[in-house]
């Protein structure tokens, strides 16, 4: 008979104490708790960890040594794991050659589609890719872009040739003086009155003889234009073979564009010389996806019905997931870390596999409540196949769907690591648990504004699918610009407003460094001071109280263990014996502050750091890594054993030490618990009632209902979005007609259901 549990027993990994679980197979299990509370200890670093350790174990020694290499989990037992697929929120990589259409194997499809039904035929479906060298374009080798001169830098439109509106580099002055002579141009007509063909021929003219007036005489010259002669000079040579000196000179002045061959299609002549119904592959490419599926659909060739089937389905799965409005050329290391998750569970959704085990780290980052809802539906999906589906989860919605909950807790850190609850959701929601009770008490609709001392004008926004926007974001209160993905959010805010407000302080969704030798305290600046505060206390160079300097352990170099290389076989971290876990050197331990250690202080939590401290700058950036919930940290704790919200909210809070009236948060609570977002409000309204402007891109609905002044953006993603539909208070936007005002309208009667029940 198939187990129907996955059991744990005595799972110890980072905070855990002793975990005992049982995790019905085929099912939907959540997990839910405080960031930090041991959610990722338990799903991945014990369970997905042993799943993938054991699959792996079944290849030979050969293949073993080219996959990553798992260590066995601190755990009495785990029992009946099904193969695993993690689907977590790392961004895709892959460079240029890697596209939204190759990653999900839809382009491979559509480019068999085309090498049996486009016209005229052209050959097999190899030549139809950007990554074969029979498809590809060979001036770009695929890329769809060169690196050339950036024309604007090159011309001052404003002035004529003979006012010296030539401005590029390394000219002298008689090669301008050929420009103004050459008797093509008029040499006193502003260069911003010329026509099209006059500027094409003064950027991009080939080699051409002409007689230049020298005096009463003239003599033999040649003419090039001034971009073409420089691609010639510097751009079709290897940029190594030129000296430090001009390499300095130009790149200033370049920057990648597209293509001036297949103009950013990536295919040669003879690719793009096949049409379907007068689209070539790199058109339909280009499409968004939805678009693309309503043009597949107009095809009804027999011999093209397989592969329109198996399009039509995988295309479909992106638009489920949100993602109609991206296409299948855009490149995978531009999607963000929401966007990489869903694609990665294209490939999944259209698996015949059952009985596997998927987890899924927070898949409704970067999701509007429209989207959680398609999201849900493609979990229950999932299990439907007879698959078991375990989700790391703070969202609500996404909680709501769960067969089994599992809440880790009591609070983060040392004070987590076991287990609250386990069991259905109506249980979760009578439980105590801090999950429970913040469910059952959502916060209410703000209803008292605050009044803007000012406006932030943004005019002409149209930067990616931005229709043209003017608005005005209100200065000295708490603005919350909201939207369906790829609505414009990230455009409006990342690109026309920070364009027009460069002073901006911008948090965003950029990683921090994850290295052994980073933690709170090197991060935040904090460790500075303390060095500081140790050397004044003992008359010595403050180097020596840095690991990563004067003062580590020279067995092993300031890590605190020895990796020990076995080879074809896993190795191994054994602590060092000579520092025993300490980085620092004997003698540098033997300085003391207080009567504490440096290695003491830095196993000390911000909480306790800050009780011990007395120095005001120091005392500071302690404070602000408690306002945003991560006094239960230790100064010492490597950031690369920092869980996703704890990254971001450390990163929060060494931005606010930067001077600047105007801060910009990118989607602040991903990876935050319910109870979390409430401090999280709390902080923002602070920093507002200090005087400065909170912009906040965010599709919570929390932090939505507490805003002063909120921005939608919609209607849809892509090319139907890009516009403003709403501005004005939460109140207001209850009368709206966008999917936000839906959603918010759907969240207070759920709410106000709970309450009378």
């Amino acid at each position: 008979m198939t187990p129907e549990y996955i059991e744990i027993r005595g799972a110890r990994e980072n905070n855990l104490k002793n975990v005992d679980l049982r995790i019905p197979k085929r099912k939907i299990t959540i997990f839910t708790g405080v960031s930090g509370s041991g959610k990722s200890s338990i799903v991945f670093d014990t369970i997905a960890t042993e799943a993938q350790r054991q699959l792996y174990e079944n290849f030979s020694m050969f293949i073993r040594n080219l996959l990553p290499r798992f260590p066995q989990p601190q755990a009495d037992a785990i029992s009946n794991l099904s193969m695993a697929v993690v689907v977590d929120q790392k961004r895709l990589g892959g460079g240029s050659h890697s596209t939204m259409g190759t990653i999900t194997d839809i382009s491979p499809v559509l480019r068999l589609l085309f090498s049996r039904l486009g016209t005229p035929q052209v050959g097999a479906a190899n030549v139809f890719s950007f990554n074969d060298p029979q498809g590809m374009c060979m001036a770009c080798s695929g890329r769809g872009r060169k690196l050339g001169f950036d024309a604007s830098k090159f011309i001052d439109p404003s002035k004529s040739l003979r006012e010296g509106a030539i401005q590029a580099p390394g000219m002298v002055s008689w090669e301008k003086d050929m420009y103004i002579n050459s008797g093509f141009f008029d040499p006193d007509k502003k260069v911003s009155s010329f026509s099209k063909e006059e500027l094409d021929l003064l950027l991009y003219a080939g080699p051409r003889k002409f007689k230049l007036r020298m005096g009463e005489g003239s003599m033999n010259a040649t003419f090039m234009g001034v971009i073409e002669k420089f691609e010639r000079a510097y751009i079709r040579r290897d940029l190594k073979t030129l000296s430090d000196r001009t390499q300095k000179m130009i790149m200033p002045y370049l920057q990648e564009q597209p293509c001036p061959l297949c103009k950013g299609a990536r295919l040669n002549e003879v690719a793009l010389s096949c049409r379907i119904r007068g689209y070539t592959i790199a058109e339909l490419s280009a499409m968004e996806v939805g678009e693309l599926i309503a043009f597949l659909k107009t095809i009804n060739d027999p011999v093209a019905q397989p592969m329109v089937t198996t399009l039509t389905e995988r295309l479909q799965h992106l638009a489920d997931m949100g993602l109609d409005y991206l296409s299948l050329n855009r490149e995978t290391d531009t999607l963000s870390g929401g966007e990489s998750q869903r694609v990665k569970m294209v490939k999944h959704l259209s698996s015949s596999l059952i009985d596997v085990l998927y987890i899924f780290d927070e898949p409704s980052v970067g999701l509007h409540p429209r989207d959680v809802y398609r999201l849900t539906r493609l979990l229950q999906k999932l299990r439907d196949k007879g698959n078991t589906v375990i989700v790391v989860e703070h969202d609500p919605d996404v909680i709501r769907i769960a067969d089994h909950v599992v809440d880790v807790g009591p609070l983060a850190g040392m004070r987590g690591g076991a287990i609250m609850y386990e069991g259905d959701l109506p249980g979760l929601l009578k439980s105590e648990t801090l999950t429970g009770k913040y469910m059952q008490e959502p916060m209410p609709l703000k209803t008292a504004y605050r009044r803007p001392s000012g406006l932030l004008p943004v005019r002409q926004g149209h930067a990616n699918n931005l229709q043209n926007v003017d608005v005005d974001i209100p200065r000295g209160i708490l603005t919350v610009v909201t939207g369906v993905a790829g609505s414009g959010k990230s455009s409006l805010i990342h690109h026309a407003f920070l364009a027009a407000h460069p002073e901006a302080v911008v948090i965003d969704q950029s990683p921090v460094g994850t290295s052994s030798r980073s933690n709170p305290a090197t991060y935040t600046g904090a460790m500075d001071l303390i060095r500081k505060a140790f050397a004044a206390a003992n008359g010595v160079d403050a180097a020596l109280f840095s690991f990563n300097s004067k003062g580590a352990c020279e067995n092993c170099q300031g890590t605190g263990v020895i990796y020990t290389d076995l080879a074809f076989l896993e190795g191994i971290k054994t602590c060092c014996e000579v520092c025993q876990g300490k980085r620092y050197k004997e003698e540098v331990l033997a300085y003391r502050l207080d009567g504490k250690s440096v290695s003491e202080v830095l196993e000390m939590t911000v909480s306790e750091a800050a009780a011990f401290f007395t120095g005001k700058d120091l005392l500071r950036k302690l404070q602000t890594m408690i306002e945003v919930g991560l006094e239960y940290l230790t100064l010492g704790q490597p950031l690369s054993t920092l869980s996703g919200g704890e990254c971001q909210r450390i990163k929060l809070a060494s931005e606010l030490h930067k001077k600047g009236s105007i801060y910009v948060m990118d989607e602040p609570t991903t990876g935050l618990h319910l109870s979390d977002v409430g401090r999280l409000i709390d902080l923002m309204n602070g920093l507002v009632d200090k005087g400065n402007t909170v912009i906040v891109i965010e599709h919570n609905l929390e932090v939505i209902r507490n805003a002063d002044w909120i921005i939608d953006m919609g209607p849809e993603g892509g090319h139907k979005g890009g516009r403003i539909m709403f501005e004005g208070t939460p109140a207001d936007l209850l009368k709206a007609g966008s999917h936000t005002a839906r959603y918010l309208k759907e969240a207070l009667r759920t709410d106000l259901a709970a309450d009378l029940s």
